[in-house]
């Protein structure tokens, strides 16, 4: 039974010789494609691990910024205050910027909060650069193979054609299009995606620390 399904879920040698037989076939172009995927992945990766809610905006914290008032009217904001110190999270570093400031006009509160977004909010968009890299060059080092595989076809085709020389051009160009396309059109789809999850997330911080500043703004802070 075992034996069977690793049959069913292995992958058969014939896959990778395939494979490695269409990137064969890509010529030397193939070599920055591939740093150029390794690239895209990576930034992929990065991005899915640096917007996840929990680093902008976890949870937990949301519940006790909403409910700070009363927190604050019972006695009991020193857990969240040692949250915002903490700085695990976007919200709780911008949070803590907000309550430094607490007593002071509104407009004073969130001067200071908007400054330190732009450091934050640069750090969101990290590794937003390296996908626009790569869908702009992949598809251009595609383009790249595709005019070297035309050279080596238009230099077989003689009175004394070399078919052989024909089909290898034809192969490259192909398949070095094919390739640069592929990592193009996900690095798209990720890069849209990203940039529509900040926008999300941004706007979900502006209207937490709204919030929060008008709470700022009516305590006085303690000696």
């Amino acid at each position: 039974m075992i034996d069977s399904l690793y049959l069913l879920v292995a992958p058969s040698p014939d896959i990778f010789s395939s494979t490695w037989s269409f990137l064969e076939r890509g010529g030397v172009f193939m070599i920055p494609l591939g740093l150029t995927s390794v690239a895209g992945v990576t930034a992929l990766i990065y991005k899915s691990l640096s917007l996840s809610r929990a680093r902008i905006i976890p949870d937990s914290l949301v519940r006790q910024i909403e409910s700070f008032e009363e927190l604050a009217a019972a006695d009991r904001i020193a857990p969240v205050i040692e949250e915002f110190q903490r700085g695990r999270s976007t919200l709780a570093r911008l949070a803590a910027v907000a309550y430094q400031q607490r007593g002071k006009p509104r407009q004073d509160i969130q001067f200071a909060v908007e400054t330190r977004a732009r450091e934050e909010t640069t750090r969101m968009h990290a590794g937003i650069g390296v996908l626009d890299v790569v869908i702009t060059i992949a598809p251009l080092l595609g383009l790249l193979g595709t005019a070297s595989g035309l050279v080596h076809i238009f230099d077989g085709l003689s009175e004394a054609a070399d078919y052989l020389v024909i089909a290898r051009g034809i192969a490259e160009a192909m398949t070095t299009t094919i390739f640069g396309l592929a990592i193009a059109v996900p690095g798209i789809i990720a890069h849209g995606f990203f940039t529509r999850r900040i926008d999300v997330l941004t706007s979900r911080l502006e209207s937490l620390l709204a919030h929060l500043a008008t709470a700022c703004q009516k305590s006085q802070p303690h000696s």
